[in-house]
């Protein structure tokens, strides 16, 4: 496994994290043996980079993360971060003061069993939040305090993460990059390389559209957001299947495992497209299998794509996805 820096994390991450929304809940049913065991597997195979956060099935994610990271021992080797700020109800900017501020991150550090949390994000707070001075103040004070070892965002939109980049103690931004949503390389990725700031690529599959295995009748449980989500019914659209449209991402997507071929699984190629970019500091897909963690962990290993794959995916993302989604994030 390769590892990148997070520079003002002073922590160094390995270049494929695990994404632990579905450890909470949210993507079907997944025990907590089964979540055990996918956490082992990935610290196994040399995952450093763990991203949870506390409406993760009410902080079961959190408390899952944490008791397998003390029973291995890990706490020195693994970057935990987390999120807060989807608790508030209503989630108006408002919400977003020192009190509750401290609140959560206390809440998070019971969760997570530690005496200080690793990185802190914002979890897509409202628009306005990103430049409010006092929000960024009482997270320097809990910086300052021991609490947050470093904090930063989590975005919807490439306009609030250029937003969160300026401010001089971010020390990283959280935001939907994939095959299917490239408007973050034109601006984004080179504001946050300049500036410092560590990138970590979410929704890296496109809620599974880039693994190549759904077709127009594939269906989804009732509890799995890519069934009650579809619409942007609970929360941004954006945030499943990256906000394109099934029928078009099932299309496109076929084409993108035809080009992978034989040799390569298209969720492999996904990823790689992602590594290939310098400016990505870590990419955290999910996984309910070991077979996905060991398939996702393998991106690592695998050759740098050439000029023409990059030029064959931009062609289909340009051809199928451009027009549903780069206006909108």
């Amino acid at each position: 496994m390769r590892t990148r820096p997070m520079p003002r994390v002073g922590h160094e991450v390995s270049e494929i994290g695990l994404g632990c929304w579905q450890i909470g809940g949210g993507w079907g049913t997944v025990t907590d043996d089964q979540a055990r065991q996918l956490l082992h597997v990935a610290l196994d195979a040399g995952v450093t980079f763990l991203d949870t956060a506390d409406v993760y099935g009410d902080g079961r994610s959190e408390r899952l993360v944490g008791s397998v990271v003390a029973e291995r021992g890990d706490h020195d080797r693994v970057l935990v971060a987390t999120k807060a700020g989807r608790r508030a109800d209503p989630h108006v900017p408002e919400a977003y003061h020192a009190e509750s501020l401290r609140g959560w991150v206390t809440r998070s550090l019971d969760n997570l069993g530690v005496e200080r949390i690793d990185l802190l994000q914002l979890h897509c707070p409202p628009t306005p939040v990103y430049d409010d001075d006092t929000v960024y103040d009482a997270l320097d004070a809990l910086v300052g305090e021991g609490l947050l070892a470093a904090y930063g965002v989590s975005v919807e939109t490439c306009d609030e993460a250029l937003t969160a980049i300026a401010r001089p103690h971010v020390a990283s931004v959280q935001i939907i990059v994939n095959a299917f949503r490239q408007k973050p390389l034109e601006q984004v990725l080179p504001a946050a390389a300049a500036a410092g700031v560590a990138v970590i690529a979410r929704v890296p599959l496109a809620s599974g559209l880039l693994s190549g295995r759904y077709d127009l009748d594939t269906t989804f449980a009732a509890d799995d957001h890519r069934t009650f989500n579809r619409h942007g019914d609970a929360f941004d659209v954006g945030e499943t299947f990256a906000g394109v449209p099934f029928e078009v991402g099932v299309q496109a997507a076929g084409e993108v495992a035809q080009l992978a071929g034989d040799d390569l699984p298209p969720a492999r190629l996904a990823l790689r497209w992602l590594l290939d970019q310098p400016e990505v500091t870590t990419v955290i897909p999910g996984a309910r299998s070991k077979d996905q963690v060991a398939g996702n962990v393998a991106a690592s290993a695998t050759p740098p794509l050439g000029a023409d794959t990059h030029r064959r995916l931009q062609a289909i993302y340009d051809t199928h996805v451009r027009g549903h989604v780069h206006h909108r994030w």
